[in-house]
């Protein structure tokens, strides 16, 4: 899930995990295809694809899936793959706002099938610029806290480039200029601290706070987008506090 903010956590059943570690194989799948389709199949010679494969395995990508998409995405099977990406943008319950970022071989079914998603389950489609601007695009590394403070932590990625650390509950989220994020990473690397994803994202300039009813609609909204197979991230401004997300828990 993208967003990761402190709602991220309000449904565990074992259907919706597994569905979600099987839409993250399919997105790390395609970043494979995209970067061989862009700069061939010899990682030595792309960056781009070394970089893509490299997160596909640290995400138990297995190498089967990796080796094959590698080959169709560089034409190696005689398959045609041609990824476009689109940014929609829509409104959800009590003014919040979402950012959906889709990779398609096909736009009009991107199109049709977000624009449904949207309005059948209570959001509306917004005019392009009417939401983005409420979002910036960062660098963004994830890991788990672990034994780690912030104060450790901010030790290791401050010279990288890092412009701060957020608290997300049972992780921590640096965040840093685009430009900046290899460094940060490569800083983690080199302190043997573990990370779970290093990824460009869209992460809003100020939070909605929703109420319980407001919550429950906005979590039908985001997930029914968040399981389109053209739909690789969606970032979103809506904020759940601990007492909204204990009604929700309660609900479940």
């Amino acid at each position: 899930m993208s967003g990761h903010s402190k709602w991220a956590t309000t449904k565990h059943k074992k259907a919706a995990i597994d569905a979600k570690r099987a839409k993250a194989f399919a997105k790390f799948i395609k970043g494979i295809e995209v970067a061989a389709r862009a700069g061939g199949a010899d990682m030595s010679g792309n960056p781009a694809l070394e970089l893509a494969v490299s997160k596909a395995k640290k995400n138990s990508v297995p190498v089967n899936n990796i080796d094959r998409a590698i080959k169709r995405g560089a034409g190696l099977t005689g398959e045609v793959v041609d990824y476009t990406e689109i940014i929609y943008e829509a409104r959800g319950p009590q003014g919040s706002a979402l950012l959906i970022e889709c990779l398609t071989d096909n736009k009009n079914r991107a199109a049709s099938e977000v624009r449904v998603g949207i309005t059948r389950n209570g959001g509306t489609v917004a005019d392009p610029g009417s939401v983005a601007y409420l979002f910036n695009r960062q660098g963004v590394v994830r890991l788990p806290k672990g034994e780690l403070t912030e104060d450790d932590l901010l030790m290791t990625v401050l010279d990288a480039g890092a412009d701060e650390i957020l608290d997300e509950d049972e992780n921590f989220a640096i965040v840093s200029d685009p430009s900046d994020l290899r460094a940060v990473a490569a800083a983690l690397d080199e302190a043997d601290i573990a990370y779970e994803s290093d990824e460009m994202e869209f992460l809003p300039s100020m939070k909605v706070e929703l109420d319980v009813d407001g919550a429950r609609k906005f979590l039908k909204l985001f997930d029914a987008l968040e399981e389109l197979d053209d739909v690789q991230n969606v970032y979103t401004n809506a904020d759940l506090s601990d007492e909204v997300r204990a009604a929700l828990d309660e609900e479940q």
